[in-house]
Order: structure tokens, then C-alpha cells, then sequence
């Protein structure tokens, strides 16, 4: 069979891990220019990998298939140091976070840092050009695609036998045409993360970052909308993330350079009704909205005193921010926020505060937009030619999940099924 593979990700690691050296001729078509400048989900990031059922995920990936990817990374690192550890090991940890309203979330995590995470992605594409059955075609982007009674037709030229979309979150104009043209792909499309990157001195949270490299608590705000914790990074940076039309901040950590402050996410998880059915495309908006105020390819950046009061930050005191001053211009949030998602992250502050006090101080940075996008949850039964595996199937939000997915559709393809609700 001949097989396109749209994307070079994390997904797509998993399925030609499964399908390397098999009978089916695979081609890979990622936008890249080349390999040093491709990215895996997670690239942008700092190559945290995770271990869990409570996250990563909208379906069961079996703990012990988690964990083989974790040490298929590792294995990539070439003996390199990784950070190990577990979220909650401590009782006591969890029950203090417990007794104040947060619900914790436990995992097992393995840190290897964005300035191994490019080697480890080098190694692995080394492994798979040597494969019989795979060819890389790379600065060769997918615009189009066209189902057929044969197969599916690329770009208007070349048609196979299968198509495999692994193009993340970061392949949602692909995505959102291919709906636009098979709607009935679509199962379920509601759901969206706005949030902030919150930046704080490591002296505050010195303890938390002893007991666990990654913390990840959710909590019930007054407003009704559950906030969570996003991608810690103590001793990290904060980066912006380029999506083309749009520009948001995130965050990493690397293993060898190291910062004098601790940043994570905060996001609030929208649940829409009927008839919103875009989450992409509104929080695309929001995105745009507060690139709009900052300037092209800037955030805002505001302090935590003039965000709660609704001000424009003129100035900063004590705490100074990681991310480079060409990024960012002070101002104000609230321009370009809904005041209820405003308000939920306020209040997941201020009971933060409770159980790790200087949370909440008044000189601690915001950055803003930090949005994570849950794509449509797309149905691979619909159309046996093609199949969407990772992030942008909606069924993913991992390395390790999205690796696990591309694999398991591996494993149905060479079983002889094409009809696999994965």
C-alpha cells in the first residue's frame, strides 16, 4: 500500500515506529525546509514526557505503552541526562493542596529540555531514513487534499492509497478545510483553554520545585469554569510560539541554562454549547486580539497587581521577566480577555496564595495570550482513506499520547483495519 504521512510530529514517530521495514511504502511530507528546523509536538516546549491516565488525552493509551515511549526518547538522548520524578508522590504535599479546593493530578515524568529535544528528534529521523519503506520529502507543505474512489489525491497531483494527517494543532487551516469538505468527520468540538504564562522568583516556589519538577492541580473557580496548571518550569524561560496568522507565549525549561524564576501556564477550560463549533477559530481570535494591542509578533505583559485591577502596567519592580524585551509590551489583559476568564484566574491565584504564600505577589508577571487548543474530535471510521492520528485528531494533547496514537493506528493498519475508532 502506498501511505502519505502529513506532518513529521509526534504522532507520526509512533506509526512509522510500527510500520518501519513493512511492506507498505510510506511517504512523509513535512513543510520544514529540513530536519533541524522540523518540530515535534512539544518542541517548543522543553521535551516534558508524561506518564498518566488522569492527562494527555480524550481516550485509554495502556500505562505500559506510555512508558515505552518514554524510554524510546530517552533512548534517542544518547546516555544524556534526564530528569525523573514523580507529580504528588508525597501524601502530605497532596493533602495540602487537597484541603484548600484543588484537585491534584498525579503522573510520572521524565524532563529531557528543548536543548536536547532537537538531538533526540535528529537521532530518530537518522533511524527512519535507513528504513526501506519510508521517504522523506521535506519544504513540501499540504494545501489540499481530495478523496477519491482510489485513494486520496495530494495537492492535486499525486494520489495514495491512504492519507494520514499528523499535523498537530499547528496544521488547523489543513484540518478545518478538510472538515469544511467532509463535516461528518467531526464527533465533537466544544472545548478551548484561554489562559495566562505566569512568572515568579524560584524562591517562592523553591520548595514545590524540590518536591516535584512538574505540579499540575486543577480547581473549581467561583465563576464555574475549572482552571488548571500548565507546563512548570522552575529555573525556566518564557518563549513565544509562532502560528503564522497569530503569535501566543509559552514556556521551557533546558537542562544545561538556567533562569532565577519559575513559569507556568494558567487555563481556564471553556466548554461550548450548540451553535459554537469552531474552538480553534475563537481562540485564534483572542490570540489575535491581544497581538492586535501588543504589536505584530509581541504578548502583553502585565504585573499580577495591574492585571487583578484591570491597569496598564507602565513599569516593573522586583521580578524580571525571561522572556527578551523585543517580544513583549507592557499593557493591559483585560483589552482583550473575557472578564469571566479574568476573574477564574484571579481566584485560582488568590487560593494558590493559600497554600504557596507569595503566589499571589503583587510584582509577579502575567503574560498573555496562552492558549491551548483542543482540536475537533474527529471520527476515523468515516472515511477509510484517510486518518488522523495526534493533536490535531483531537483525541491527544502529549508527545507520549500522540506517539502512542500513531502506533496504535500502525498496529490496526498492518492487522487489516481500516475501520478503527481510535
Amino acid at each position: 500500500m502506498k501511505i502519505a504521512v502529513i506532518g513529521f510530529g509526534a504522532a507520526a514517530i509512533g506509526l512509522l515506529e510500527r510500520l518501519k521495514d513493512s511492506d507498505h511504502q510510506i511517504h512523509v511530507f513535512e513543510k520544514s525546509k529540513d530536519i533541524f528546523s522540523s518540530s515535534i509536538s512539544g518542541i517548543r516546549a522543553d521535551g516534558k514526557l508524561f506518564v498518566s491516565t488522569e492527562m494527555g488525552g480524550d481516550i485509554y493509551i495502556d500505562p505500559l505503552l506510555q512508558r515505552r515511549f518514554v524510554d524510546y526518547y530517552i533512548n534517542f538522548t544518547d546516555g544524556k541526562q534526564v530528569e525523573k520524578g514523580r507529580s504528588f508522590a508525597s501524601e502530605a504535599y497532596y493533602r495540602k493542596f487537597y484541603e484548600k479546593g484543588f484537585l491534584p493530578v498525579s503522573s510520572d515524568f521524565f524532563h529531557i529540555g528543548t536543548d536536547q529535544l532537537k538531538e533526540v528528534l535528529c537521532n530518530i529521523y537518522d533511524q527512519f531514513s535507513r528504513s526501506k519503506n519510508i521517504t522523506f520529502h521535506f519544504s513540501l507543505e499540504v494545501t489540499d487534499l481530495g478523496v477519491t474512489s482510489k485513494g486520496v489525491l495530494l495537492n492535486n497531483s499525486e494520489e495514495f492509497d491512504l492519507a494520514i494527517l499528523a499535523v498537530g494543532r499547528s496544521g488547523h487551516k489543513l484540518i478545518n478545510k478538510t472538515i469544511s469538505l467532509y463535516p461528518e468527520l467531526v464527533k465533537n468540538n466544544t472545548k478551548v483553554d484561554l489562559g495566562i504564562r505566569y512568572e515568579l522568583p524560584n524562591h517562592i516556589v523553591d520548595e514545590l520545585n524540590r518536591e516535584m519538577y512538574e505540579f499540575k492541580v486543577k480547581f473549581k473557580s467561583r465563576t464555574g469554569y475549572m482552571v488548571r496548571t500548565f507546563c512548570n518550569n522552575p529555573s525556566g524561560y518564557v518563549v513565544t510560539e509562532n502560528y503564522g496568522d497569530f503569535t501566543t507565549v509559552n514556556g521551557h525549561a533546558k537542562m544545561r541554562e538556567k533562569s532565577s524564576n519559575t513559569n507556568f501556564a494558567i487555563l481556564a477550560s471553556l466548554v461550548l454549547t450548540e451553535p459554537f463549533n469552531d474552538p480553534i477559530g475563537y481562540g485564534s481570535y483572542i490570540a489575535k486580539l491581544s497581538n492586535l494591542l501588543a504589536g505584530e509578533g509581541k504578548v502583553i505583559l502585565q504585573t499580577y497587581s495591574h492585571f487583578k485591577e484591570s491597569k496598564r502596567t507602565k513599569n516593573l519592580y522586583r521580578v524580571h521577566p525571561t522572556l527578551e524585551p523585543e517580544k513583549f509590551i507592557l499593557g493591559d489583559i483585560n483589552l482583550a480577555f473575557p472578564r469571566r476568564i479574568i476573574e477564574s484566574i484571579i481566584d485560582f491565584i488568590e487560593n494558590l496564595n493559600a497554600v504557596v504564600p507569595g503566589v499571589a505577589n503583587n510584582d509577579n508577571l502575567v503574560y498573555a495570550p496562552e492558549i491551548k487548543f483542543y482540536s475537533n474530535r474527529l471520527n476515523n471510521q468515516v472515511l477509510q482513506q484517510l486518518k488522523f492520528i495526534g493533536d490535531c485528531s483531537g483525541a491527544t494533547r502529549s508527545i507520549i499520547y500522540a506517539t502512542a496514537h500513531g502506533y496504535m493506528l500502525g498496529e490496526a493498519l498492518l492487522g487489516g483495519n481500516f475501520n478503527i475508532d481510535i
